[in-house]
């Protein structure tokens, strides 16, 4: 049963213990069908109430902070304004701020400029890197919360991640590509955007783990630095197959897919399988296409809300919110690919 609470606050709501909620959250047996709805009822009451709180006109204004790829955070700023609609009356106000590629220095003058002149939380795609970190320390020092997106920073003061399971992804992506190639064997391209980011290195060291443990005949090679911008990562992804011929296919954790099928292209080489991430733009349309033969996707709007929620519970009295749960990752193919938004 989903909720977004702590089960104290849900017992304390529906007059039951914790153990009996506990068991009616995670649908084990010998929970008559009354508790169950009594847990549901609390649970609803309980977001009622959040609501409640925030509809008397206080408006959220809120910053979106992200280094990445410009296909990428227009999918997230669509998500989020998507998402914005359904916290009526008018709760969030989104500000933006994207980059393809920024320095550390460049980012954490930015999250000190958005701390001293104000706001109501942070959401934040960044590098893991002892700099950012320490902005984000500086910032939760001052009230102000921060919640990270997709790529997580767990050493630092931040007070919730909305994403999914990066290693789980990345165990995904080397399932899905062992039993593709099978006993033929061959090579990967792994494709990173900078080592700098968790998500990504999370992912990898997932892939990794895999391929090793289960298909041993399947090697690896990897790219990084490119940025997931086009220009930078084709490079790359040229020189890797002009020097190694067993290259046969790809997993992209962070993106210029366009650029690597070109790179590929231009060398005569085919692709026996590709898997890359998030259900973008150029994504849906070189899926469509058969460029591409699986998506590894999750829910941008299901972070956004939790993104809302967590920063919702610090602005309120309310009880605080329990810890988002990673969103689910679906394997998407040409034939239950979703219609876009």
């Amino acid at each position: 049963m989903a909720h977004l609470f702590l089960v104290k606050d849900i017992a304390f709501q529906a007059g039951l213990s914790t153990a009996t909620v506990d068991r009616v959250l995670n649908g084990r047996p010998g929970v008559r069908r009354q508790t169950e709805m009594r847990v549901k009822a609390a649970i609803a009451e309980l977001e009622k109430q959040q609501a409640a709180a925030m509809g008397n006109g206080r408006m959220l204004a809120i910053d979106i902070v992200m280094e990445t790829p410009q296909r990428f955070s227009d999918a997230v700023r669509a998500a989020f304004e998507a998402e914005m609609a359904t916290f009526l009356p008018g709760v969030f106000r989104c500000r933006f701020h994207f980059a393809e590629v920024m320095k550390p220095a460049e980012l954490v003058q930015l999250l000190d400029r958005i701390r001293l002149r104000g706001t109501h939380g942070i959401v934040l795609k960044a590098p893991d890197v002892a700099e950012v970190a320490a902005a984000v320390a500086r910032a939760d020092a001052a009230g102000i919360p921060v919640v990270t997106l997709v790529t997580d920073l767990p050493n630092s003061a931040r007070i919730a991640y909305a994403g999914a399971d990066n290693r789980a992804a990345g165990e995904t992506a080397a399932y899905l590509i062992g039993e593709f190639l099978g006993s033929d064997g061959g090579k990967v391209l792994v494709t990173l955007s900078s080592g700098r980011f968790r998500g990504e290195e999370e992912r990898e060291i997932g892939f990794r783990r895999v391929i090793r443990a289960r298909y041993p005949d399947i090697g690896i090679t990897e790219i990084s630095e490119g940025h997931g911008t086009d220009a930078a990562t084709g490079t790359l992804a040229a020189a890797a197959l002009a020097a190694d011929p067993a290259i046969n296919a790809v997993y992209s954790i962070g993106g210029g897919n366009r650029a690597v099928l070109a790179a590929f292209d231009a060398a005569n080489r085919p692709v026996r399988v590709f898997v890359a991430h998030d259900l973008d733009a150029d994504n849906r349309a070189l899926l469509a296409a058969r460029r591409i033969g699986f998506v590894l996707h999750h829910d941008l709007r299901t972070d956004a809300r939790s993104a809302f929620r967590a920063i919702m519970s610090r602005a309120t009295a309310l009880p605080r919110a329990a810890t988002p749960s990673l969103s689910s990752v679906e394997i998407v193919t040409p034939y239950n690919m979703p219609a876009g938004d």
